[in-house]
């Protein structure tokens, strides 16, 4: 009785998400952003959750007035606003046009394009790491757009209606996806044998991996990206978008990574860890405000 309950639950969760999406996708992807920043703007800083927020951002930046402190919690807010309601736009954010003359909604670099395509055409694997930044889903897109073969990591929704939609609108966006989980490392594996480029955020809480500084305090941190690239001697490049004040984004993709190593001359996992967290930690030092501060990062 309790399952066809919890079925019958599900069933109606995932109605309701779509006739949501469908409204959304109405909208645009311009106006819904700006729709979804209102409404989280509104309601976030009325939940436990955003003293949460508060707190990381006090840690992070003690010598800044609480005044700063509350402007960068609700640009958070408003970010996380935006990138919900721009996920059922995911097929249509995307309008980079390398010989466009005029500036579209996805800015990239020339050498940053340049950077894609070498990645594409050097016959190995990589890893590509990123963040809960901005939108946080467009590096997958990029790499895809930029014709890799792409495997990514992705967190499944409990609800398996939800998770088949969401499978749905993201691989046909950024190739195969591997959904997080006790297999998901085997999957990882399997993919850079076949010489894809796979993609994870490092930037949540890992209970079981090492202990690294991260913006001023030492935190749960996941090696996974690093056992890798230890695993397979690949490059590793660090990825991101920018949120820019017109709306638009900007992509940009490191160049590899120079990885510490042991005296074997493996990847130091732990080590490397750190590097990657001290990369993120920059990139969120320097757009605080498109960070996920309402994670609970250092418990």
């Amino acid at each position: 009785m309790k399952a066809r309950l919890r079925r019958a639950a599900d069933a109606s969760v995932a109605a309701l998400v779509r006739g949501l999406f469908t409204l959304v996708r109405l909208l645009g992807p311009d106006r819904a952003a700006a729709l979804g920043a209102r409404v989280a703007r509104g309601i976030g800083p009325r939940l436990r959750v955003h003293r949460t927020a508060l707190d990381n951002i006090r840690q992070a930046f003690p010598d800044m007035p609480a005044a700063e402190h509350e402007r960068i919690a609700r640009e958070a807010w408003d970010n996380l606003g935006r990138t919900a309601a721009e996920y059922p736009h995911l097929d249509r954010l995307w309008d980079f046009d390398e010989a466009a003359t005029t500036q579209g909604r996805i800015r990239i670099a020339p050498e940053v394009t340049e950077r894609f395509l070498a990645l594409r055409d050097d016959g190995r694997p990589a890893l590509i790491f990123a963040a809960h930044l901005a939108n946080w889903e467009l590096p997958a897109i990029a790499a895809a757009r930029h014709g890799l073969p792409t495997a990514v990591l992705y967190r499944r929704p409990n609800n398996p209606h939800v998770a088949r939609d969401i499978v749905t609108l993201r691989s046909g966006s950024m190739g195969r996806l591997i959904p997080a989980g006790i297999e998901a490392p085997i999957r990882m594996m399997e993919a850079l044998d076949e010489g894809l480029h796979v993609g994870m955020l490092i930037d949540q809480r890992f209970g079981r991996g090492p202990r690294v500084p991260f913006l001023g305090r030492p935190a749960y941190s996941n090696p996974l990206v690093a056992h890798l690239a230890r695993r397979f001697d690949c490059p590793v490049h660090g990825a991101r978008a920018i949120r820019e004040p017109d709306g638009g984004f900007r992509l940009e993709l490191t160049e590899a990574i120079e990885l510490p190593r042991d005296a074997r001359g493996r990847v130091d996992v732990e080590a490397a860890t750190a590097l990657m967290n001290r990369i993120v930690e920059g990139w969120v030092r320097e757009h605080p405000g498109q960070w996920l501060w309402m994670h609970r990062r250092w418990r």
